[in-house]
């Protein structure tokens, strides 16, 4: 997943197709605020190019971020320079540090193979919660919600760049995976390639008890996040 050729136009894809980073900052800002007015320090975990960064961290005084993927990490430190990166698995990274926030947007945790990687995950960003710290995690689509045998195609311009993306999702027991082809023009020529991306497929009681399981209590928002909804717990 997230091969070299699809980070440095992630930001460009995404935003056409409907995604609203800024918007989802702001919101993230305000649902720490409410809970925890003080907070100075946020970490996202799975943070890709740091599209979300770029408003937060004109929120906190300080920001780091987290991602599997080191193409998208590169993109990241380009676009923030002085901020912190990490290239690291969310089930066994150590920062060496507590944050006031932790959070994991655009559905990242739903990358993780299986409810338990799930659970091994949301510990150890606890971890990484001060006591009265926020933990905001993002999931995928719940079972009920799933559209079997879904096509999304789109076509999008910007950055001297033609992108054009077909994608198929079908689901298996536990997950969906999603087959996706791009097609690249830009002034040296058109670049072909295909993305596999697997989701957890998880109920929100698998998701409540992974956070259940790390030593908090969530609720969950919905109709948020295009309709995903947000998980929102306080480490006590």
């Amino acid at each position: 997943m997230f091969a070299r050729q699809l980070a440095p136009i992630y930001d460009l894809v995404y935003k056409a197709r409907g995604q609203d980073f800024r918007v989802e900052s702001e919101l993230v800002a305000e649902i720490v605020r409410t809970r925890h007015p003080s907070a100075a320090s946020l970490l996202d975990v799975g943070c890709g190019t740091g599209e979300h960064l770029l408003t937060l961290g004109r929120s906190f005084g300080h920001v780091e971020g987290i991602d599997l993927s080191e193409p998208m990490v590169k993109v990241a430190r380009a676009k923030l320079p002085g901020t912190p990166f990490h290239v690291a698995d969310m089930r066994d990274f150590d920062l060496g540090r507590t944050f006031d926030a932790v959070i994991s947007l655009s559905t990242a945790v739903a990358y993780l193979p299986s409810p338990r990687d799930l659970a091994t995950a949301v510990r150890r960003m606890v971890r990484h919660l001060a006591p009265g710290g926020v933990l905001i995690v993002e999931p995928w689509y719940f079972p009920e919600a799933f559209l079997e045998g879904h096509i999304a195609a789109d076509v999008v311009r910007g950055g001297g760049r033609t992108v054009s993306r077909v994608s198929h999702t079908r689901r298996s027991p536990e997950s969906a995976r999603v087959d996706s082809h791009y097609v690249v023009a830009d002034r040296h020529g058109i670049e072909h390639f295909t993305e596999t991306h697997v989701f957890g497929l998880w109920t929100r009681e698998q998701y409540l008890d992974a956070i259940a399981g790390a030593g908090c209590t969530a609720e969950y928002l919905p109709d948020v996040q295009s309709g995903r909804g947000l998980f929102v717990a306080e480490r006590g």
